[in-house]
């Protein structure tokens, strides 16, 4: 998934998205770290690397996609601040040296398909951690994916950008494809231009993540729910995990 066009839209799509709230959970967990540095693994278009940067941690930032990072630098040039910003995959991240804390945050962790990936993920992860360094990161819930996205439709009619966001079932258990179809003003034109995404995620049970992350060699430190320290109920939404290296 590179995003392709999904990235000149994805902050006005993405403006009521609580990034402070991962803020305040990485600030609460990150408090006892010996060092300052983070590495923010799927970070989009900065609004979480830069908030980190802001808040005086010495953050790397990669992502998947050229044009989120394109964006993320700007935003970051715009405020005063060096970001050192890294077109990698998650699942091969390599070369970025050693790490206090590594996080993958905005349910970025579902982009991968099978348990493989995950377990990829992991080892790249451990390995560009410091001795005692932590790795934080949130899932959408089982429950979200089969009760909240499943067959949902979501709208949004703005007179800069609109869309029309349909949600089906996939083919594995767990996962979701979202059928996004936006209408983007062009001043130029003066017309709406459509452009059409297919974005797949899948999840997996809490008892999954955590088996993954002890055969990996992780110490899970806690599991948690929608940006909370306590766990979580039926009907949570987004569940978050700390370990430690």
């Amino acid at each position: 998934m590179t995003y392709q066009r999904f990235a000149s839209v994805y902050d006005i799509l993405m403006q009521d998205v609580p990034y402070d709230e991962w803020l305040n959970f990485f600030m609460r967990h990150a408090e006892g770290l010996e060092g300052k540095r983070v590495l923010d693994v799927g970070c989009g278009t900065g609004e979480f690397t830069v908030r980190l940067a802001e808040a005086q941690w010495d953050v790397t930032g990669i992502d998947l996609s050229d044009d989120m990072l394109m964006i993320a630098q700007m935003k970051a040039s715009d405020k005063g601040l060096t970001l050192p910003l890294f077109q990698q995959d998650m699942r091969e991240m390599e070369g970025l040296g050693e790490f206090d804390a590594v996080t993958i945050f905005c349910d970025s962790l579902n982009y991968l398909a099978s348990e493989e990936d995950v377990v990829k993920t992991f080892h790249k992860v451990y390995d560009h951690l410091k001795p005692g360094g932590l790795f934080m990161f949130d899932v959408h819930s089982q429950y979200k994916m089969n009760h909240i996205f499943k067959d949902g439709t979501f709208t949004s009619a703005d007179e800069e950008v609109s869309y029309i966001w349909n949600c089906f079932e996939g083919e594995e258990p767990d996962s979701v494809e979202h059928e996004l179809t936006f209408f983007a003003f062009e001043e130029t034109a003066g017309l709406y231009e459509r452009f059409d995404e297919v974005h797949c995620q899948r999840t997996f049970s809490e008892g999954a993540y955590q088996s993954l992350l002890k055969a990996t060699g992780f110490e899970l430190l806690q599991v948690s729910a929608d940006f909370t320290d306590q766990p979580s109920e039926e009907t949570s939404e987004r569940i978050f995990f700390v370990a430690r290296k």
